[in-house]
């Protein structure tokens, strides 16, 4: 309930901001778009409810209670064990997306993200269930091994599920402060240019919230060749509007 708030309080506000300050003007009708998008997350909840649950808190818990992984083996004051724990997951999901990326049958699943030929609020929930599975899993592994508590485990979700509303949104935020909050932070400005059709932009700026790790790993990008207005968005080839049904969403992974 702590998550669906935070995520439900952090969409009212983007879509708000997006509807004052747009950064882009819309190529497709937002309703299409949107009964596609959340669709996907229904979808999503179910599938989690069903299969595994808070499986990243539940591994935290078992790792609290039985102290087992890396942390509660350090003798560290909590704050420092809690920020070590954040910092490493954020740089767990980095990875994580590159190799999403960088594997066929992964990308075959991530791709169904990619094809919005738009960007705001939305976006952020347009995922696979096959993805959000294996990220459920993959996540709890990280999670167990390093023995993060679940205190951390749940800020850290909460503020996964936020940033990824954020990042999407369609907010026309001023360059000058941009540039200064993405020293620290992913903001809309910076994933766009990993949404662009253009292969060495989508191969850039895989970070989810903390900037740092496309610095680190040499995978930032400033700006997108054809400029944050009109750098055209989705996936190379056919029109992508034609896969934002949800049905066809959904097939898309297992089709040639």
């Amino acid at each position: 309930m702590i998550r669906f708030g935070i995520f439900a309080s952090v969409f009212a506000v983007v879509a708000l901001l997006e509807a004052w300050w747009p950064r882009r003007q819309l190529r497709y009708r937002k309703w299409r778009r949107w009964a596609a998008n959340f669709g996907l997350i229904a979808i999503d909840i179910v599938v989690q409810r069903l299969l595994f649950g808070a499986a990243a808190i539940a591994a935290a818990v078992y790792a609290k209670e039985h102290r087992f992984g890396l942390l509660p083996l350090m003798h560290w004051p909590w704050p420092i064990k809690a920020v070590v724990g954040f910092v490493v997951l954020d740089c767990a999901l980095y990875l994580q997306h590159r190799v999403f990326h960088a594997v066929p049958w992964l990308w075959r699943l991530h791709r169904v993200h990619h094809t919005d030929p738009d960007l705001d609020a939305s976006s952020g929930l347009r995922f696979h269930p096959g993805e959000i599975v294996i990220s459920l899993i993959y996540k709890a592994g990280v999670v167990l091994a390093l023995g993060v508590d679940p205190w951390t485990v749940l800020v850290f979700e909460s503020t996964l599920n936020g940033a990824a509303i954020f990042t999407h949104g369609n907010i026309g935020i001023p360059e000058s402060f941009d540039r200064i909050v993405r020293k620290f932070v992913v903001t809309p400005d910076m994933h766009r240019i990993h949404h662009s059709v253009e292969q060495a932009e989508t191969d850039s700026n895989f970070g989810f919230f903390l900037s740092v790790w496309d610095r680190v790993f040499g995978t930032d990008r400033a700006a997108p060749a054809a400029g944050q207005t009109s750098a055209t968005l989705g996936i190379p080839g056919p029109d992508s509007a034609k896969s934002l049904g949800f049905w066809r969403l959904l097939a898309m992974p297992f089709q040639p």
